[in-house]
């Protein structure tokens, strides 16, 4: 419970607890989660892909989360608003990097917005920047997965020079590193298992007969599946429980 310093106590002002809660739960928690949800929940155990695709369960919880997070990160910025006063080298580098994932978070939902259409079979012009894989979506596909990337990369530091900034103690250095640590771990495993799989083919299913579908994905790590390698891979839906037939 001391801090990370040995200094016998810990105090911080109000402004600065409730600034480092909010930006810890948004950068250490609710976008990493988002993150998780868009690249291995686009196809989701259980459910019978490529018979049912287009399952947005992902891209909801993607959604949510992320607005939910750049909210709460706006906010722990406001609090701490013209709190620099007699800063530390920490708290200075701090501020450098905190700016950094302000920016690129807000960039985020920015480029998000200007992802362009979605087109396919449920679109009347079937056209679309998405279902066509136009320059316009490879370049937004790119810029978002690299952005959001690089974003909780330099949230790392912003959160560990925060804390040494706040002198924070050592049970939250612990906590938070072991968190990171499960994240790491957690995709590290769902990655070597192959669950990363192309947008374009979670939507529209292993082959549209067009071009767009037998493009490389974008993204490192982006895997495309045969219609029958994801089941072979990971087994049949889960069947629910059978009402007998009567005789």
């Amino acid at each position: 419970m001391t801090p990370i310093s040995g200094a016998p106590t810990h105090s911080i002002a109000p402004w600065a607890y409730w600034h480092a809660r909010l930006m810890v739960l948004t950068w250490a928690f609710v976008l990493p989660m988002g993150v998780m949800a868009a690249r291995f929940f686009k196809v989701t155990p259980g459910q019978d892909w490529p018979q049912v695709k287009d399952n947005k369960a992902w891209w909801r919880a993607h959604r949510c989360l992320q607005y939910t997070g750049v909210i709460a990160m706006l906010f722990g910025l406001y609090l701490a608003w013209g709190q620099g006063s007699g800063r530390t080298a920490a708290a200075l580098w701090h501020a450098r990097l905190g700016w950094t994932v302000v920016a690129l978070g807000v960039l985020q939902i920015g480029v998000a917005w200007g992802r362009g259409s979605k087109g396919g079979p449920t679109d009347p012009r079937m056209a679309g920047d998405h279902y066509d894989m136009t320059p316009w979506r490879t370049t937004f596909e790119w810029t978002h997965k690299a952005g959001g990337y690089l974003a909780l990369l330099i949230a790392v530091a912003a959160v560990f020079t925060g804390l040494t900034a706040a002198d924070a103690p050592r049970w939250m250095w612990l906590a938070i590193g072991l968190w990171w640590i499960s994240l790491v771990v957690v995709f590290v495993v769902m990655q070597r298992q192959g669950r990363c799989m192309d947008t374009y083919q979670a939507i529209w299913g292993p082959d549209t007969g067009t071009q767009a579908s037998r493009k490389r994905p974008t993204g490192w790590g982006v895997r495309r599946y045969a219609a029958s390698e994801w089941t072979t891979k990971f087994g049949p839906a889960r069947q629910g429980p059978q009402r007998p037939t009567k005789q």
